[in-house]
Formats: C-alpha cells, structure tokens, sequence
C-alpha cells in the first residue's frame, strides 16, 4: 500500500471524457436533467467516502470547463493522439496515472475509472466496490449486473446456409430456467484496479477480478440518443429499488 498501510488504500477516481462523439453530438457535455451528463458521475465521486480525488481526463475545453464548474480536478489536458476514436482507453488511464505521478508525486494504491456514460452510478456503488477491493486485497474490481440474456438461449447464424443454431450448448440439467447457472454482464460503470499491475500489465485482464454487483436501473450505458432520452426519463419518473 502506498502511503498509509495501516490504513484504506489510496484511490483515485479518474473520470475520462473526450471531446469527440459519433453517437450524441458533444455527448459529455449533452444535458441529462438540466446538468452535463458529466456532471453526474462527478458528482457520485465527490460524494463517495473512499475516494482520495477525483480527477477529468479529457482533450477538449469545454468539457474542462464543465468538469471544474462540478468541482473535479483537470490538473492536465490529455494529448490529442490519446483521444481519437480508437484510441484504447488503457492509454488514456496509464497516462493520467504516470502525469500524477510524474507531476504531482502522486502515486495511488487503485484507479477507479469512472465513465461519464454511466450516470445513474451512486457513491454508494463507489464506495462499495472500493470496499470490496480493501477487503478481498483484489487486484480489480469490475461493476457487473445481471445479463438480461442468458447465453444459453442465444442464437448464431450456422455457416453453411444461414440457419439459426444454438450459440452455447446448454450443458445436461439446465434446460429449466430457474436452474440455469448465474451470468452477468460488465455494465461500464466502474473499474477498479491496482496501479502497480495496471502499469506493469497495461491491461485489465490477466487480473483476479473480483464483481460489485448493480441492479439493472443503475445500470444504463448512454451512448446514443435513444439512451439519452432513456436516462432522461429516468431521471424525471426514478425506479425504486
């Protein structure tokens, strides 16, 4: 652990947002319920107890500016080869991570990448993947929920002539639903992971990873403009849990 071993490891929540967006025009800094859709992953983080800062990585000005206007750090301006469509995301956090370093003599236990795209996260859900990464010592943590789809109904295309087949072959005994093995998806909302293995890995697979379970509703990815109007919606009509 690196500055306090007696206590909570160090993490920090690192929010990236570049400027470009092919599926909602400006997408991170497009209203959700009258604030940037940034603004509500900023927020959570703020609010979060086990967070030690919460620091924007982002290549445009505007959305700096938003980021500040929220109360996050923009301590640097990412470079433009970091922000292109295919850039890999794991350049842009092992940049932050050695620029804190390197600059600031920051040098965090975690990285917790928290992805403007996912607005309904809470500091409770923060929080409570930070404490599964303190008391399992994991190596990752990664946000799932519950697959709306189980792979065993799946279908594929065969080759041959374009006939609908089976994408996994339901193993003996699992043909009733209710004894079907339990499956979950990655919903983006949180990644949690240890900065020693990140930056000598450059990866997060090949890592123990441990889930923080969330339910479906906080778990909407908005990427498009239907899921825009979705979250909108949501946000005016909340589900209850």
């Amino acid at each position: 652990m690196s500055a306090n071993s007696n206590s909570r490891p160090q993490i920090l929540g690192l929010v990236t947002a570049r400027g470009g967006s092919k599926g909602i025009p400006c997408k991170n800094i497009a209203l959700l319920a009258g604030k940037p859709l940034i603004a509500w992953s900023i927020e959570a983080a703020l609010d979060a107890r086990l967070l030690d800062r919460v620091v924007v990585s982002t290549d445009a000005e505007d959305i700096a500016a938003a980021a500040r206007q929220y109360g996050a750090e923009v301590p640097f301006m990412r470079p433009a080869e970091l922000a292109g469509d295919d850039s890999p995301h794991i350049d842009v956090v092992l940049h932050a991570i050695k620029w804190l370093g390197d600059h600031q003599d920051y040098q965090p236990d975690y990285v917790m990448l928290l992805q403007p795209t996912s607005p309904f996260r809470t500091d409770e859900d923060i929080d409570g993947a930070a404490r599964v990464a303190a008391e399992k010592d994991a190596a990752a943590v990664l946000s799932v929920c519950t697959s709306p789809v189980h792979p065993f109904f799946l279908k594929t295309l065969r080759n041959s002539d374009g006939t609908l087949i089976d994408f996994a072959e339901k193993p003996a005994g699992y043909l009733a639903r209710q004894k079907l093995p339990d499956v979950y998806t990655l919903n983006g909302a949180i990644y949690l992971i240890k900065c020693d293995l990140l930056l000598a890995g450059k990866t997060w697979n090949d890592v123990d990873t441990y889930p923080y379970v969330m339910p479906e509703h906080r778990s909407l990815d908005v990427d498009t403009p239907w899921d825009l109007h979705v979250a909108n919606q949501l946000m005016e009509h909340p589900f209850e849990d």
